[in-house]
């Protein structure tokens, strides 16, 4: 059997994986992300100690990235905050250290791949992952194939209607202050509350207010992309009772104008965690190396 390499490049941390499927994991190790330097010679330790070489190597990056293979500039970071990263060509010093191929996409579109491939999303052709952490993002599966467009898609920057008498928070995106991601994330959390999230006990009135942003985020989704089922990983989604929230306010503020009996009658089996859990990101990064070869 065929072992692929799997890169989950996150903000925070890298996650490596060599296997072929979710229960034949040979190895994987997470360590933090520093410098490109530092980062890619942990890669390639990892991947230069295993016992069996890999066929090929698939990447899933925190972004903005370009993931078009026909793009001078395709596998590197692009317009990311995080210093250092910026311009960084991950694709290229991946191949060039290892010398296998190398197939590069966003690590939501390599999460959402994951889950269709061996968890929450199998044997559905239209759907959305996303991910509520350090940041937010999204990826999606349309009839089948991995979304792109005229770049990938950015779930986590989409503008919500901002009620500042409810929440004066300006936001913390650098590059647009009150987006999604900027009320919602990780960050926004701690920012406006003084705490992080893991720390706010259920009750608190950050759960509300977090479950109503993501509310919208999801029902502008739903009436443009139409998916069949929504995966919502990341840490921030481990709060205890946040999911029943969400799903309530989906339903308030669609108000019965979506006549689907996924949303009014099962909504616990559409807005759902992923299967794979925190792995997914990585198990996504293994299907999209056997995907590309």
């Amino acid at each position: 059997m065929n072992l692929y390499g799997g890169i989950e490049a996150g903000g925070t941390k890298f996650v490596c994986a060599a296997g072929s499927r979710p229960d034949d994991i040979l190895a994987l190790e997470r360590f933090p992300t520093v410098t490109p330097a530092e980062t890619l010679k942990q890669v390639t330790r990892f991947f230069s100690n295993l016992p069996v070489p890999v066929q090929a190597i698939g990447i899933g990056s925190f972004g903005p990235v370009d993931p078009n293979p026909d793009s001078p500039t395709y596998g590197q970071i692009t317009t990311t905050p995080k210093p250092g990263w910026a311009h960084f060509d991950l694709l290229g010093a991946v191949q060039s250290s290892l010398g296998v191929p190398v197939v590069f996409d966003t690590d939501v579109n390599a999460a959402a791949l994951g889950e269709h491939r061996w968890g929450a999303a199998q044997g559905l052709e239209t759907f959305v992952y996303l991910t509520v952490g350090t940041g937010i993002g999204g990826g999606a599966i349309l009839e089948g194939h991995l979304l792109h467009g005229l770049l990938h898609p950015e779930m986590g920057h989409i503008r919500l209607p901002h009620d500042w008498e409810r929440d004066p928070f300006r936001g913390t995106c650098p590059f647009h202050g009150d987006c999604l991601e900027g009320l919602a994330s990780g960050p926004a959390i701690e920012a406006r509350w003084g705490q992080r999230a893991e720390a706010l006990p259920p009750g608190h009135p950050a759960w509300e207010l977090e479950a109503h942003y993501l509310a919208m985020g999801l029902v502008n989704l739903i009436t443009t992309l139409s998916p069949q089922r929504i995966i919502m990983g990341g840490g921030v989604m481990d709060a205890p009772g946040l999911f029943p929230l969400i799903r309530t306010e989906v339903q308030t503020l669609l108000n019965s104008y979506i006549q689907a009996a996924e949303i009014l009658e099962h909504i616990e089996t559409y807005i759902v965690p992923p299967k794979l859990g925190p792995r997914a990101g990585v198990l996504g990064a293994i299907a999209l190396a056997e995907q590309g070869t």
